[in-house]
């Protein structure tokens, strides 16, 4: 733990930190508790970034933490001989956004990389698609993606267009590391970045051609043309980046009945209809499914801040409900109707591969092998999914088909490197109007996916845990979990003990030992009978450990009892832990 009240001092008493910081931190004097989460130890620079609440200290999002990264990103680059490539910045529409997007333009811009920043708000999937366009050796995105209105975040890229892995991620986190004074961080005025050279408006063009490659990966335009009429979408981008390119792309390849939610269109930092903006949580869709019941509308949508997740829910004509589909369900249903369609054409390569990470449900397995697909799994976090394309690329062996992840993400194309909400909202409209020329709703091609290939249903429980006591919580029940493997969990044998800190794989019947041959990561994975399993790791992106999990039943009803069942020994055994 860092002496934190001699670095609030500091931070009061230096002229490196401006009056209105200074101002911030004079009104928590009385306040110790405070005092110590802002300044016990610098905010995480992880593998993701950055990502905190916003506030003075070092332990928040502020304008010198964004400083700081940034030079420590601007010296890995400078060693990696990538300076003249230059960096691509895109920010959200959370509050802070824009001026943290600046400051990290002028800090490349003082250390002489040329800071390529979009003109205004933009979706994640334009910022790594921007990164590969323009030939940067980085992109920055300050997000947060759907955290609570209190957050930003800062997240890195590297020049295939994915979030930064191995080595990169390690040796911008080292470099950050190594600056130990914030106030010696260079940075520049706007002024002299410009007769620099090194800062340079980017927009319209980008958008172009981002939403050009979009519009590329649509498989049945016939279908569109047929029923453009006849598909109502709902729309809502909860106050986030996804309204203008969401919009652009619907109209430009031809549906004409789209309905945005009104009181989430515009972009809003505070997020004033919902308590966070996620696209998985049931009051993100309140305004959305009362506009679809107004309009009768086929489905409706909602993407998060940064447009790179996706939320669905899909009308049942039988009931006439809407129907929530969960990022497993949507992401199944999609990877079905692309592969099926390109089947269809015989578009699928002998070395077709479909890419998911380990936490994504078995059903994509099953539908992969349908199409004789290479299944390919991969870490949590879908940068892994990039860098199993930019494998592809350099081996190459394999032609990506399809990636997602169970967190409302996928990627069609191999256009950008990170998952696309934009992408997939013209393709599940797309879908939407195949199926509706076959007389089908999209909640009709589920049900009929779950009677081909079995009724999976996967889940995923959280508990938060924050501050200091909550992460030594979580190293607890991840070293419990690490040192004593379970036998059987809800019922269901453990068949192979997967460690990914480690890089074991354990024959629970035979005691072998081999290698995940996968990055090593603080996660546990359990492999059970019956096609069930069980994956337990702490958040990289929130305070919280989590436990995900699925099964697989012969009905809905099978399905739903066996997961709640598992769900609740799940928890069971955490208890005992807590």
């Amino acid at each position: 733990m860092k002496d934190y009240k001699s670095i609030y001092e500091e931070w009061l008493l230096n002229p490196y930190f401006d009056d209105a910081t200074k101002e911030e931190l004079r009104g928590i004097a009385d306040d110790e508790n405070e005092i110590k989460e802002r300044f016990y130890q610098d905010l995480e620079f992880g593998t993701a970034g950055l990502r905190g609440i916003i506030g003075a200290g070092i332990n928040r999002m502020n304008i010198y933490v964004v400083r700081k990264a940034t030079q420590g990103l601007a010296n890995y680059i400078i060693s990696q001989g990538g300076a003249d490539k230059g960096v691509a910045i895109a920010y959200d529409s959370r509050h802070m956004s824009p001026e943290f997007a600046e400051e990290a333009a002028l800090t490349l811009a003082a250390n002489g990389i040329k800071a390529y920043k979009f003109e205004s708000l933009r979706p994640t999937p334009e910022l790594s698609f921007a990164v590969r366009e323009l030939g940067c050796i980085a992109g920055i995105n300050i997000t947060a993606s759907h955290n609570p209105p209190e957050y930003n975040g800062y997240k890195v890229y590297w020049e295939d267009g994915a979030q930064f892995t191995p080595p990169h991620d390690k040796g911008v986190t080292a470099e950050v590391l190594n600056i130990t004074d914030i106030s010696t961080v260079k940075t520049t005025t706007l002024e002299a970045a410009k007769e620099s050279g090194k800062y340079e408006i980017i927009g319209a063009a980008l958008d172009d051609k981002y939403i050009a490659h979009v519009k590329a990966q649509v498989v049945n335009q016939a279908a569109i043309d047929q029923m453009q009429n006849d598909i109502k979408i709902v729309y809502t981008p909860l106050h986030g980046t996804g309204n203008l390119p969401a919009r652009r792309a619907l109209k430009e390849i031809g549906f004409t009945h789209v309905y945005v939610v009104p009181e989430q269109e515009l972009p809003d930092g505070g997020f004033p209809t919902v308590s966070y903006p996620n696209p998985e949580a049931e009051e993100a869709f309140e305004l959305g499914l009362a506009l679809a019941k107004e309009k009768d509308a086929d489905l409706v949508l909602a993407t998060d801040p940064d447009a790179d997740r996706l939320g669905v829910y899909v009308k049942d004509d039988k009931s006439g409900e809407y129907i929530p589909l969960t990022g497993n369900m949507s992401g199944s249903l999609l990877c079905e109707y692309v592969l099926s369609q390109k089947k269809e054409r015989g578009e699928i390569p002998a070395d077709g591969q479909v890419v998911k990470s380990i936490v994504t449900t078995n059903l994509v397995d099953a539908v992969a092998k349908a199409y004789g697909c290479e299944l390919i799994e991969v870490l949590t976090g879908f940068k892994y999914i990039g860098q199993q394309i930019l494998k592809e690329e350099a081996t190459g062996y394999g032609t990506y088909m399809f990636g997602l992840e169970e967190s409302y993400g996928c990627l069609i194309g191999t256009y950008a490197r990170d998952k696309d909400a934009i992408s997939a909202t013209v393709a599940l409209c797309e879908a939407a109007a195949y199926y509706k020329t076959k007389g089908m709703t999209l909640w009709d091609a589920m049900i009929a996916m779950y009677e081909k290939y079995g009724y999976y249903k996967d889940a995923v429980k959280s508990i938060g845990l924050k501050g200091i006591e909550g992460q030594e919580k979580i190293r607890t029940i991840m070293e419990t979990m690490r040192k004593d493997t379970p036998a059987e969990v809800g019922g269901y044998k453990v068949l192979s003990a997967r460690d990914y800190k480690l890089d074991t794989v354990k024959d629970m019947s035979t005691g072998e030992v081999s290698p995940t041959g996968l990055p090593q990561s603080d996660v546990l994975y359990y492999d059970l009978t019956e096609d069930a399993w069980l994956c337990v790791r702490p958040s990289g992106t929130e305070p919280k450990i989590k436990f995900y999990y699925g099964i697989k039943g012969a009905s809905m009803a099978e399905a739903e009892e066996r997961s709640a069942k598992l769900g609740e020994a799940v928890m069971a055994m955490v208890d005992k832990m807590m």
